[in-house]
Parts: C-alpha cells; structure tokens; sequence
C-alpha cells in the first residue's frame, strides 16, 4: 500500500508561482510514474504532468513552459513547481502514483 499526501496549495493572483509537493509513505515510489491531475468545478479530473522513474516527463498542452514536474526518490517525493499561474488552473491538484494510489488533493486557486 502506498499513501500519497499532497501540500502547498492556497490561494495566488494570476501572474504568481506556487510549489505542490507530494510524500509518499508506505513503500518506494522510486520505480512508479508519479503524476499531478487536477479537477476543476463541475469538470472531469485531467492530466497535468507525468514524470517516470529515470526522469522522463510528460506535460499537459495548457502548462507546458509554466509548470514543472520533478521527483527526489531519496526523499520519495514529488514536486510540481507552477510559475505564470492562469485563473484556469483553479482545481483541487491530486498526486497519483500510477496505477492506483491516489491523493486526497489539495485546492490550487487563482485569483485574476
């Protein structure tokens, strides 16, 4: 069993930067893809950025060049750094170690 507990939400004006990072308990994550998903009010959860075991990443069209994925497998951790942040990236923001853990989530809002 592995559980994911995510911090560093909050409340940002557009144009401003939050770091979300995700710890891992119960085992090594260090060999799982670990992502960040989001879900916005009344919309399906969706794919912000992936990030594999030897560092390959993968990005969501809508935060390429403003967010960035990384993960420290000593810690067994991972980060999601957001820089320029939109009023549309407001959602709850889940960790997700592929295939089934997930986060309960924490609120990323983004006042204009």
């Amino acid at each position: 069993q592995v559980q994911l507990v995510e911090s560093g939400g909050g409340l940002v004006q557009a144009g401003g930067s939050l770091g979300l990072s995700c710890a891992a308990s119960g085992r090594s994550v260090s060999r799982n893809v670990m992502g960040w998903y989001r879900q916005a009010s009344g919309k399906q959860r969706e794919l912000v950025a992936l990030i594999a075991g030897g560092g390959v990443t993968n990005y969501a069209d809508s935060v390429k060049g403003r967010f960035t994925i990384s993960r420290d497998s000593a810690k067994n951790m991972v980060y999601l750094q957001m820089n320029n942040l939109k009023p549309e990236d407001t959602a709850v923001y889940y960790c997700h170690a592929l295939p089934i853990y997930w986060g309960r989530g924490t609120q990323v809002t983004v006042s204009s």
